[in-house]
């Protein structure tokens, strides 16, 4: 850090959302969610790994109102419909246990207690959406249907790399796939996103320039394809790298070490 004037950890993960980096496709996924959510209906967001989604929903998150939105964010993987229930149940501060239909009535009966207290509006995040099997999908279906659809109770966003969007796209889900009033794709960063990205995580970190030759963020770009977890984490080891050997400015073929320390 000293070495190259940062004040703050450079291209670390532990970002403020305030200082995110404002790329207009991304600005544009963040808008249409919170549309989506302050109409209480449901919605889509997919990507590869790595390409902005949690930037989106972290962002989205900040942008909603505590005294108004009540919001569940899940992780899950590989879970069955029963287990996956369990799990929301535990965010809503509900018991766990209990057979599926006594879980799921269970759920419906909080967030439809919610609803009419008219006091929070409820968001349900499945983050990692693709992994999920297609049981535990349909519970969307189940969740956002109450007195046979004439109510709009809670907001449920799927989140998930590109096979979700093969998922939604069976037959068995199409039920599922009906309710989302929004399916949209993140993307990687083109070229110059990718290092206006740098040298915006330099800039945010404190540099009075950035310590990456135009050759170096080049490289960046070239291996990782503009996915911005991938230049997150080859800028940081390329600057671990030029420290190491005492050296002020970030060359491509500090970038190629730092690739091959990596194994990217």
């Amino acid at each position: 850090m000293e070495r190259f004037g940062f004040v703050s950890e450079p291209f670390t993960r532990e970002i403020r959302t305030d200082h995110r980096y404002k790329v207009d496709f991304i600005e544009a996924e963040v808008k249409a969610l919170r549309e989506v959510v302050e109409a209480r209906q449901s919605g889509v967001i997919i990507g590869p790994a790595g390409s902005g989604k949690t930037v989106v929903l972290r962002t989205l998150l900040s942008e909603l109102p505590e005294s108004r939105y009540r919001v569940v964010y899940l992780k899950l993987a590989d879970l069955g419909a029963r287990d996956m229930c369990r799990q929301i149940a535990l965010g809503l501060g509900l018991p766990s246990a209990g057979s599926f239909p006594a879980l799921a009535r269970a759920l419906e009966e909080r967030l439809q207690s919610g609803f009419s207290a008219q006091s929070m509006r409820q968001v349900l995040i499945f983050d990692d959406a693709h992994e999920l099997r297609a049981d535990s999908l349909r519970l969307a279906r189940l969740l956002t249907n109450f007195d046979m659809d004439s109510k709009l109770v809670v907001s449920v966003i799927l989140a998930g790399q590109l096979p979700l969007k093969k998922m939604l796209t069976a037959p068995e889900l199409e039920d599922v796939r009906q309710r989302m009033s929004s399916c949209s794709e993140v993307r990687l960063f083109s070229r110059e996103e990718s290092l206006a990205y740098i040298t915006h995580r330099v800039k945010i970190a404190g540099a009075s320039k950035s310590p990456f030759a135009a050759g170096a963020s080049d490289a960046i770009f070239e291996i990782t394809k503009g996915n911005m977890r991938a230049i997150d984490t080859l800028a940081n080891m390329a600057l671990r790298v030029t420290d190491e050997a005492k050296r002020n400015v970030v060359s491509a073929s500090d970038i190629a070490i730092a690739k091959a320390k990596l194994w990217m």
